[in-house]
């Protein structure tokens, strides 16, 4: 339970929150045709859209000409975040807005591309490819389609605004960066973070930047249902009803880049999800794929293009073959156990690796396909080898 702190008749109220996002779309929305959402399923975004078809339904702010949600699926989302997500969807499209998911194209989603090209898990140094891959390069792409999808006259005149769910306090990074940009352009912190030429043709605004967290708990448990949006599934990928205490950040199933599971081991306290546990080995697997044991590595004589060596001669390197048909079988196992445990109580079914992505992985095992640079045959990362510095000197074995 929140307790009610001394200033409590100083905070702002949800329906003051709400006042100063219409006030902020009314400021910048009237200056665009053509307005996009981006949705990732999670609990600022889902604030975002239902509010947002909220105001326009009401005539609290005008109806822009189009408006469309467009919803990032990883294929990695925690599975009652991707069922509200779709629930979302739906519901918007019936209320006479635009719905488009946009997905990764095959080769680049997240276990096709570790499975099939062979590209260690990535982690928080020098590897760390999945939000722009499986998220951020999708929704740019689907955010030029719906600019292609406009009338000519539109598509050459009008700019785009894109509207995010960026809100103060979830994280440092970007509380900086906002507290230096919130000034710019005229505007004042309380009509949102406006950013412009963010993409091509296209400016953003986070108008639920001043929302705090408990009202966006209040919109989504309480105002939205209310609204008939399904939006109270959305506390199950959170911890349930614990969901404001625990405000878990959700990210992938078994994020590689997370310390700890703290959002699937909310999900699986619940009754309802503990069919999911088995997803908590992924997080095994991903650490067992950085094994040297299952990659490869340089033996010291790669070369730039000048013939001097590389600034690291040894590097480690991709899976194995043989190391990607292993966790190919775990992880389909895993999806196998977890399904079939998912039929018995008669709860949603997962979908970690799809039959396309299975054959597509299968396909690139067998063409031997390796990122740029690696033929195959280069040595296991395990093995032995003297160790080659950047000026060529060697560091004999001893043994």
């Amino acid at each position: 339970m929140r307790q009610a702190s001394l200033f409590e008749q100083d905070r702002l109220t949800l329906q003051g929150s709400i006042e100063l996002t219409k006030q902020s779309l009314l400021s910048y929305g009237k200056q665009y045709k053509h307005w996009a959402i981006a949705f990732s399923g999670g609990k600022d975004s889902t604030a975002l859209v239902t509010v947002v078809a909220h105001l326009i339904e009401t005539k609290q702010i005008p109806r822009p000409h189009s408006l469309t949600a467009i919803y990032a699926d990883t294929r990695m989302e925690l599975p009652p975040l991707h069922a509200s997500a779709m629930g979302v969807l739906e519901e918007i499209a019936k209320r006479g807005f635009n719905a488009k998911i946009a997905i990764a194209p095959l080769d680049k989603r997240f276990l096709v591309y570790i499975l099939g090209r062979g590209v260690p898990p990535p982690n928080n140094n020098s590897l760390r490819y999945c939000t722009r891959q499986i998220k951020v390069d999708p929704m740019t792409k689907a955010l030029e389609d719906v600019r292609q999808g406009l009338e000519p006259a539109d598509r050459s005149l009008s700019r785009l605004l894109m509207l995010t769910g960026v809100r103060q306090g979830e994280s440092a990074v970007r509380d900086q960066r906002i507290s230096i940009s919130c000034s710019k352009n005229g505007s004042e912190c309380g009509q949102g973070w406006f950013q412009t030429m963010t993409a091509p043709q296209t400016d953003t605004l986070a108008p639920i930047l001043h929302w705090r967290v408990c009202q966006v708990w209040d919109w989504l448990t309480f105002e939205a249902p209310a609204l008939g949006f399904p939006t109270s599934a959305v506390a199950e990928a959170y911890g349930g009803e614990e969901a404001e205490e625990i405000n878990a950040r959700t990210g992938c199933i078994g994020c590689p880049l997370a310390s700890k599971d703290t959002a699937l081991d909310a999900v699986i306290k619940q009754p309802q999800w503990a069919y999911l546990e088995e997803l908590k080995r992924l997080r095994l697997i991903y650490e067992q794929m950085r094994l040297f044991s299952n990659r490869l590595q340089k033996d010291g004589t790669e070369t730039k293009k000048d013939g001097s060596l590389v600034a690291n001669p040894g590097r480690k390197g991709p899976l194995t073959l043989e190391a990607r048909s292993h966790f190919l079988e775990k992880i389909l196992q895993i999806q196998a156990e977890v399904n079939a445990k998912a039929m018995a109580c008669d709860r949603p079914l997962i979908s970690l690796i799809n039959p396309e992505e299975e054959s597509r992985i299968r396909e690139l095992i067998a063409l031997r396909t390796f990122p740029d640079g690696w033929s195959g045959n280069e040595p296991r990362g395990d093995i032995l080898l003297p160790e080659v510095y950047p000026n060529g000197n060697k560091q004999l074995l001893l043994f």
